[in-house]
C-alpha cells in the first residue's frame, strides 16, 4: 500500500456490549491502519466512544477516538482529554457533532460550549502542558494527534477554505472528510486548500447498499449528495449490495490516486470492508 493511510469506520454498540463491534473490528486488523469508532453520530445514543478505544487498544488495534463537542461542557471534554491520554489513546478527530434535532432524542439539550476549531485549540494546550485555569498540568503535556473534518463538497468554497485553514491554524494534523462521490470535487479540495497547507486528507468513501439505502442517506444525512446516477446504477443491479461494494470499491482506488489516504463507512456492514479494499487492489497488509 505505500505511503497511503487507510482507516476504517466502527460504530459502538446501542448497549452494555462491545463484543459484536469488537468482532467487526478484528476483521480490519491488519487491513486498516487504524479503526475509527464514531461518537454519538446523526445524534443517536450509543456506548461512549473513548470506552471502545481502550477495547481496540487491548485488541492490539490502533484507535482514532472521535470526540464531538455537542453533549459535553468544556470541563468535561478537558476531562476526557486527559482520560484519553491516560488510557493511551493518542488518534483524536476533533468534531462539532451533529445537531440533536436529527436524533431520536430531539428534546435532549444541546451544549455545544466548544466547536472543533476551540476543540482543536484545547488539544494543542493541553499537549503543551498547560492548565485550562492557570499555570502548568503538574505531570506535562498530553501527546494527543488530533485531526478535524471536512467537506469538500461544500456549497460554499470560500467558506470551505476558510474553515479548514482555521482547522489547520487551530492545530488539526490530518483532515477526515465526509462521503465523497466526486474525484474530480477531491482533486480541486487537495489541489486548491489542503497541498498549500501540507494538511494530509484521508478521502471519506460510504458504503451504499441499495437504491433505498441512498435515497434515505440523502433524506437524512446532512451534507449528503448522492448522485443519482449512483442511484440509478444500484437499482439497475441485479445483486444492489454486492454493486455498492464494487462502488465503494472503485472510489477507493480513484481516491487513493488524488489523496494521502481513503477512510472507509460501513454502516452495519463492517463485515464487507475487506471485500472492499481487495477490490481495490488495497488488500495487502498494512
Amino acid at each position: 500500500m505505500g505511503s497511503l493511510a487507510v482507516t476504517a469506520e466502527v460504530m459502538p454498540p446501542r448497549g452494555g456490549d462491545a463484543s459484536r463491534t469488537l468482532e467487526h473490528a478484528r476483521l480490519l486488523k491488519g487491513l486498516v491502519h487504524a479503526v475509527n469508532v464514531t461518537d454519538g453520530s446523526r445524534a443517536v445514543m450509543r456506548m461512549s466512544s473513548l470506552a471502545v478505544c481502550r477495547l481496540l487498544l487491548d485488541a492490539g488495534l490502533e484507535p482514532v477516538w472521535q470526540l464531538a463537542c455537542r453533549d459535553r461542557n468544556r470541563i468535561a471534554l478537558q476531562a476526557d482529554l486527559l482520560g484519553a491520554h491516560a488510557l493511551g489513546i493518542r488518534n483524536l478527530l476533533c468534531l462539532t457533532g451533529d445537531p440533536v434535532r436529527v436524533g431520536d432524542q430531539p428534546t435532549a439539550r444541546p451544549v455545544n460550549e466548544l466547536e472543533s476549531v476551540r476543540l482543536l485549540q484545547q488539544v494543542g494546550a493541553l499537549n503543551q502542558g498547560l492548565d485550562p485555569v492557570q499555570g502548568d498540568l503538574p505531570d506535562g503535556g498530553t501527546s494527543l494527534f488530533a485531526g478535524a473534518a471536512a467537506d469538500p463538497q461544500s456549497p460554499s468554497w470560500s467558506g470551505l477554505k476558510s474553515r479548514i485553514r482555521r482547522k489547520h491554524a487551530a492545530g488539526a494534523r490530518f483532515l477526515q472528510t465526509q462521503m465523497l462521490m466526486d474525484s474530480e470535487c477531491l482533486k480541486r479540495f487537495v489541489g486548491e486548500i489542503t497541498g498549500p497547507l501540507g494538511l494530509p486528507v484521508l478521502a471519506g468513501v460510504f458504503l451504499l447498499k441499495s437504491a433505498k439505502n441512498a435515497a434515505f442517506i440523502n433524506r437524512v444525512v446532512p451534507g449528503a449528495c448522492i448522485p443519482q446516477s449512483i442511484i440509478d446504477r444500484l437499482a439497475a443491479a441485479s445483486d444492489p449490495a454486492d454493486e455498492g461494494i464494487n462502488i465503494a470499491a472503485e472510489q477507493v482506488a480513484s481516491y487513493a490516486e488524488i489523496a494521502q489516504g481513503v477512510h472507509l463507512m460501513a454502516v452495519k456492514a463492517e463485515e464487507r470492508i475487506p471485500l472492499i479494499l481487495e477490490r481495490a487492489g488495497l488488500s495487502s497488509r498494512c
